[in-house]
Parts: structure tokens; sequence; C-alpha cells
């Protein structure tokens, strides 16, 4: 891998990105995915709650009064049943300050791959319902006071302004997108959760009624890359004091939304792996992204760190998924969205990929072995499963954000895309995407263990 680490770097000097970003597809060996379902959930799907997007403007007429939207999935695992599954959504709007009306919360869906409809169910039961009702999601709350800086329950008005918080939020101390942004989460054996916040960023642990059992923990800057002892994105709580955004940027070492989008929980159950969005500011190395692994046993970093290589500086990842205790799979994406054939987007989407990663096979610069799996670009469709969006048999997953992958079996796939409500126009130009569920079936089959 040393030898693809420079001829990389000597490619990105010499040519544009489009050809290196082409180089490298030529010279990556890569398996045949196939589309063998495909679901969809409406954007405009709503759940019971209190008011939101008093903050948010959007194409949309807001706010939304006595709901909240259902969308944004950022993670998933398994679900009461088979053919069910947990999602979380992300913290609402995409910042701190247009979120804090946002109720954080673990919805249960199923995505039926017939009839192509997603469905609400019982968050308990696995019981499809018919609509998004308080049976079908668990909230997040800080019912045990474990949150060791001020939340937005604690307020009587949102941050900023003269809008009375609601009285649910404060009654349960529920946690809203002004608190913590969840990207990422795994569920462990005894039904408790654990999530990644981009925030802090910070571990949350959750019970299995959706309070906070530990307080936030923190990740330490175990590199020493920068000044400060731990790392910090510009919403970090410690930072919130100071005089304007930029003071907040300046003084972080971790970029903006770039925290924990990727947990994974290994097979034996005993390690949680969380991978940063971003490089830290002051890394020299700026497409290097660190995996930091956790002990459960005693709820602490172990120190040990592993390196993910970025194919491109500028690139994002979008989730870490477990397929046994050294191997994990990896979404790697740009930060543009459309169909590259489809001429009426002036700039789509080039880089929307699914990588395997190999914890136990480390090159001389300490970056993990790295193989693809599925461009998500180009998808093997000869049934015709995508409709209108198959075009010469190949359907694309062209969506600016895709935060959530699992495996369903050793040859078959889950993704979901986030659809960033009702911001993201990545399937239909100026036509607000909905949230895709599809599943790919791979030409080889993983090695697949016990994973969650």
């Amino acid at each position: 891998m040393l030898y693809r680490y420079f001829l990389k770097q000597l490619a990105a000097w010499l040519l544009p990105q489009p050809l290196v970003i082409l180089l490298f597809t030529l010279l990556s060996p890569i398996q045949a995915a196939e589309l063998v379902g495909r679901a969809v959930l409406s954007a405009d799907t709503f759940a019971a709650g209190s008011t939101t997007a008093q903050f948010k403007k959007t194409n949309r007429t807001t706010p939304f009064v006595h709901t909240q939207p259902v969308q944004g999935f950022s993670g998933v695992v398994k679900g009461p049943k088979a053919g069910t599954y947990l999602v979380i959504s992300d913290n609402g709007f995409g910042s701190k300050g247009n979120s804090p009306d946002y109720r954080l919360r673990i919805y249960a869906i199923e995505p039926d791959f017939t009839t192509g409809k997603v469905f609400p169910v019982n968050l308990q039961s696995g019981e499809r319902l018919s609509w998004f009702s308080r049976q079908s999601f668990l909230e997040l709350n800080d019912k045990n006071r474990k949150v060791n800086f001020p939340i937005v329950a604690e307020k009587s008005f949102y941050p900023g302004s003269t809008i009375s918080v609601s009285q649910e939020i404060r009654t349960n101390r529920l946690l809203t997108g002004g608190d913590f942004d969840i990207e990422s989460f795994r569920r462990l054996s005894d039904g408790s959760y654990w999530l990644g916040d981009e925030f802090g960023p910070f571990l949350l642990h959750i019970g299995q009624n959706g309070e906070l059992l530990d307080a936030p923990i923190p990740l330490p800057n175990f590199l020493g890359i920068g000044k400060l002892n731990f790392v910090k994105s510009p919403d970090h709580p410690d930072l919130m004091n100071l005089p304007d955004e930029q003071a907040r940027i300046d003084a972080a070492n971790l970029g903006s939304s770039r925290g924990f989008e990727g947990l994974a929980l290994n097979s034996s159950g005993t390690k949680l792996y969380a991978l940063l969005e971003g490089s830290l500011k002051h890394d020299s190395l700026k497409q290097r992204l660190l995996i930091h692994e956790f002990d459960l046993a005693t709820k602490q970093y172990t120190g040990q760190i592993f390196f993910y290589q970025l194919e491109h500086q500028s690139h994002a990842i979008g989730e870490l998924t477990a397929i046994n205790d050294h191997e994990y799979i990896v979404i790697e994406r740009d930060h543009k969205q459309g169909d590259p054939h489809n001429s009426a987007f002036k700039y789509p989407a080039q880089f929307k990929r699914i990588y395997k990663i190999n914890l136990k096979q480390i090159d001389a610069q300490g970056f993990v072995d790295k193989e693809l799996l599925v461009d998500l670009l180009n998808i093997s469709d000869p049934n015709r499963i995508g409709g209108s969006s198959t075009k010469a048999g190949s359907f694309t997953f062209p969506f600016v954000t895709i935060e959530s992958v699992l495996p369903v079996d050793k040859t078959t796939l889950l993704v979901i895309n986030d659809n960033n409500y009702a911001d993201s126009f990545g399937r239909t130009p100026r036509q607000v995407d909905n949230t895709e569920f599809i599943l790919l079936r791979l030409e080889k089959p993983l090695n697949l263990f016990n994973v969650e």
C-alpha cells in the first residue's frame, strides 16, 4: 500500500482531481455490486412532537407546528425483528444554531422491498404502525442529569431568541440538536446504545429508555497535534463563551461538523472504533483521518489509533461499520450531488464509494489497508429496480451525504442516504431528496461474523 500512497501524492500534485479519481478507479480492483432492492421514504414525512424549524428557513413552510420531520438518517442497526431497522436522525437542520427545537431520536422502521415503501414500526415489537407515532421512536434525554454543561432543556428560551423552549423538552429534559449532533450509533447486548457526536466530539452512552447513562466522554488529543489537550470542534461547549463564530473556529482543532461520523462495534462486543469525519486542523497529513479504539469494559479510550487515508483531502467519510473484529466498512464521498450522467446537474457527484479496511494490515505510515467494494455511482441494475433512475443498466446513488451502511448478510449491504431535509437535491434537480433504502448484492462474500 505504501507505493500506492506515494503514487497518489504524485498524481495529486501533477493532475487535476477528476483525472486523479479516474486514474485510481482504473488501477483499483472493484467488486461488481447489483441493486436487488429499493424502498423510498418521502421527504415530507413527519412524526409527533413539539414545534420545530423555528430557526430554519427552507423551501417548505416553516415552522412545523407540533411535529418534526423524520429525516437525516445518519446510522442504522438491526431492529426488533427480521427486516426492521433502527435509525438515528442527526441534529435536525444542520447546525447547533438552527436545531435547538429538534428532539434527538432513534426511529424504528421497515423498508418493504416488495412494495418499495418504508413503514414505521413499533420500537419494541417491530409490528407496523400507521404513522410515526410515539410507539415508533425513542427520545434521548438527560433525566439523570449527566451532561456537565448547560443544555437547551434548562433554558426558558431557545438560545439567542425570545421563543419559549417547549414545555415537553423542559419537563423531560429532552436532548435536542442544540445540544448534540448524533451521527453514528451502535446497540450493545444489554440493550443500551453508544452514539458518536460531532459537536464535541463526544461519545454518548444511552439506556434502553433513552436516558444518558454517563457524562459525555470527550476525545483526548492522543497525537498531541496542536496545543489543545482534547479534540474540540467550534461547537464544543467549552468554546461557546467566545465572542463569535470566527473566534470559536480559531480556537478549535477540528473543523465544524467533522466529529464522530463513524462508530463501529467489533463482533466480540468489546470495543468501539470511532472515526472522525475530518482531519485535525494542524495535522500535516491532510488526507489522514483518525480511528480511535474505545474499551467498553473500562469506558475509556485505549490510546490505540488507526489511520484511514482519504482518496482526496476534500473528501469526507459517512460511516464505519464492522464486518468482524478486524475488517470494517467505510463510506467515503465527495461534497457534490447529482447523477453525473444527467446534464441537468452542472456540478454532479464524482465520488461515492464503499471501502473495506483491515485493522490488522497497516502500512509503514500507519494507514490501514483499504479495498474498494462498491462504486455507488455505478451499480448494476439489470432488472431496473431503480426505475427511471437507472440508465443503460446502471443505477447511481448520487446524494451529497450517504451515512448509513449495514451488512444484511455476507453478500448483501443495506445503504441509506441522509436527505438533509430539505436542502439536498441529488436525485432530481430542484426536487427535495427522499430517503432511499437500497440493497446491494456483492460479488464476493464478506467474512461476516455476528455483527449488530
